[in-house]
């Protein structure tokens, strides 16, 4: 129905007059005096329905206007009077329109601030949010000594042209932060602190030469600790507990636990410094909360060499010092225990997956391949998971697969999902971060897992393994297997190729037995001598053809010193990470240079080689980027990031370790 129509159709006044007029208009018809007066009484009511109609506007508007009037006297009365603090101003501009008096008050400015640039008069104020649609400053604003939250919102301007103006309201919460902070600052942390290398440092000594070594040691943390008002205890020989308030963590970790340093300088007659590894637990809820972070802490502090110190919260751990070389604290009293709980796990499988990092390189492999003998002497199927693609070990894997032993012993990741069930067990080796190994799909199915590695433990590691043998002392993840096969098979039982795989892997880790390299390493390289190992196959499995010679050199011809000993090759183009590494470890033959770093381009991302004589941990430096890795060898894959970005993030990274 037309709108026009039905508005018509509606009851007014108006059409009841047609009506009436139209009723006057028909009573003529039959009495014209009748009809004259019907028309004088719609006349006269006509008349006043006009004058009242027009009274009632009239009122209607007084009214109106008396209340719009009230309402623009109390709104300018409250933004004048406001007991907030308040300005308007221009967004685009920065100028000031108006501020009450509140807010004069805050400035010292006891007349108005017209013409004012608000950056000016409150600075690092960034008004981006009120441009954004938010109605709430998403940081606190310091003005004036004081601390404010500041919520506001934009209008229109009624000009073309004149863009908005921001209302902003500001809420002093200075008397709340202080509170917060403080509560925060005395908050409880707990720390457990242990003389890590203490058998070493107190052997063969006399009873005095002990107490003159404990003595210097309580003196330097008792100097350490003296005006925290905290409570330091020794509860064992070698393990001291402390609890203090959190405001000194903060001079802790900006000192970057120096006491790390001081007690490395309590030195024993024969010549060994002493080391200490700190475990920090902060922002529990309970003191045994404190505990257990604590003890975590001081757990990830040994697994990554010890002589560091590490801090943990509700959601991760924060690294310190990490600096000196590692030494070899193992025994082969847990080799052997760790020995039988493998052996124990893998009679009880129904069958293995074993897997390394992601591009398995001949470590890698060549732990794989003894699990996979330890396997076979325990009459378990074990598969190894191989992806496509080129990974460094490609010449050892392809060897391993020609035996009879390794027929259908290759699965890739869907056929081992395929394959598992809630007896299947997985075993990780050369690895022990989640994010690193071939098939997290795979890990995370299986209920059953173990880890062998020796690198030093991140932030993020495989947690709830049935078997951990992590050991950052030894040199390589086949020299563990190896040691493990020590305990479970004879010499006889491993293939000659197994056995140079693993005796490739050891070489590969130790360079050539120059880097990491004790006891352990020569036993373990014995027992694999004897299971046959040719050191003439195994040495080329490390040969290059003339191309990637070529490249390798390539790229030792564009490298540059950095910091005087520091060797950094920048590579503009997608090199093979054999080649990579190897230009890495051949820049270390350079007189004057420790350190080297081989940057290249992989898809989109930075693919990062570093290596060190020892002196410089590259782990450390790399985990600044995301990498990880030993002292001595280390690499990273930084995605979405340019060649020019991770150079100078990787310059910085160096710049921070350098820094004492």
């Amino acid at each position: 129905m037309n709108r026009k129509f039905s508005q018509l159709l509606q009851p007014s006044f108006q059409l009841y007059f047609v009506c009436l007029i139209l009723f006057t208009l028909a009573s003529a018809l039959f009495s014209l005096p009748l009809a004259a007066v019907e028309g004088m009484v719609v006349v006269i009511l006509l008349l006043y329905s006009r004058a009242s109609g027009h009274k009632r506007r009239k009122e209607i508007t007084r009214y109106i206007e008396n209340i719009t009037g009230n309402v623009d006297v109390a709104t300018k009365d409250t933004m004048v009077n406001s007991p907030l603090p308040m300005v308007i101003f221009r967004p685009e501009s920065d100028d000031i329109i108006w501020s009450n008096d509140r807010f004069l008050q805050l400035t010292g400015d006891r007349e108005h601030l017209f013409d004012a640039k608000l950056s000016s008069v409150v600075p690092n104020f960034d008004t981006r949010w009120l441009l954004e649609g938010k109605t709430e400053c998403p940081d606190q604003v310091s003005f004036c000594g004081r601390r404010f939250f500041v919520y506001g919102h934009l209008v229109r301007t009624s000009d073309k042209g004149s863009g908005f103006l921001a209302t902003t309201y500001w809420v002093d919460v200075t008397q709340l932060c202080q509170i917060r902070d403080r509560y925060q600052a005395t908050r409880p942390v707990m720390a457990v602190l242990l003389l890590d290398n203490y058998e070493d440092l107190m052997k063969n000594l006399t009873e005095n030469e002990r107490s003159a070594i404990y003595s210097e040691i309580n003196s330097r943390l008792d100097a350490w600790v003296a005006d925290t008002h905290g409570m330091l205890r020794r509860v064992e020989r070698d393990r001291y507990y402390y609890i203090f308030e959190e405001q000194f963590l903060t001079r802790f970790v900006e000192k970057k636990f120096d006491i790390l340093d001081t007690i490395r300088q309590v030195v024993n007659p024969s010549g060994i410094a002493a080391t200490l590894s700190i475990g920090v637990g902060k922002d529990g809820s309970s003191y045994q909360e404190l505990m257990q972070f604590a003890n975590l802490s001081i757990e990830m502090a040994l697994s990554r060499g010890g002589d560091q110190a590490v801090v943990r919260n509700q959601f991760t751990f924060e690294f310190y010092g990490g600096r000196s070389k590692e030494t070899e604290k193992r025994t082969k009293v847990k080799s052997r225990v760790m020995a039988n709980a493998l052996s124990s796990l893998i009679a009880d499988s129904s069958r293995l997956f074993i897997m390394g990092h992601k591009v398995p390189d001949n470590d890698c492999a060549g732990a794989a391949a003894g699990v996979c003998a330890i396997a076979r002497k325990k009459g378990v199927p074990a598969h190894i998971i191989r992806e496509s693609g080129s990974p460094p070990a490609k010449v050892l894997l392809d060897k391993l697969g020609h035996l009879t032993e390794y027929q259908d012993c290759f699965l890739s990741t869907q056929e081992a999902l395929l394959m598992a069930d809630k007896r299947s067990l997985v075993v990780v080796v050369d690895t022990n971060r989640p994010e690193q190994v071939q098939s997290l799909e795979l890990l995370e199915s299986c209920n059953r897992v173990a880890v062998i590695d020796h690198h030093r433990r991140a932030a993020t590691y495989i947690e709830g393994a049935a078997l951990n043998y992590h050991e950052p002392y030894a040199s390589s993840a086949s020299e563990l297997v190896t040691e493990l096969l020590q305990y479970i098979a004879d010499p006889t039982d491993l293939t000659r190729v197994e056995a140079e795989a693993l005796l490739a892997g050891i070489v590969l880790d130790t360079k050539n037995f120059t880097m990491r390299t004790g006891g352990r390493t020569f036993e373990a390289a014995a027992f694999l001598r004897r299971a046959g190992a040719d050191t003439a196959e195994v040495k080329k499995l490390f040969q290059n053809d003339l191309k990637g010679t070529i490249a390798k050199y390539s790229i030792i011809q564009n490298a540059r010193l950095y910091r005087d000993k520091i060797a950094v090759a920048v590579v503009d183009h997608t090199v093979s990470r054999i080649t990579a590494a190897q230009a890495a470890d051949e820049l270390l033959n350079i007189i004057g240079i420790d350190t080297s770093f081989v940057l290249y381009p992989d898809g989109d991302r930075v693919i990062i080689s570093a290596r060190s004589m020892g002196d410089t941990n590259v782990q450390v430096i790399l985990e600044k980027l995301g990498g990880g890795g030993n002292a001595a060898a280390a690499g990273g894959q930084i995605p979405d990031k340019s060649l020019e970005q991770v150079a100078l993030e990787l310059g910085r990274a160096i710049d921070q370790y350098l820094e004492k």
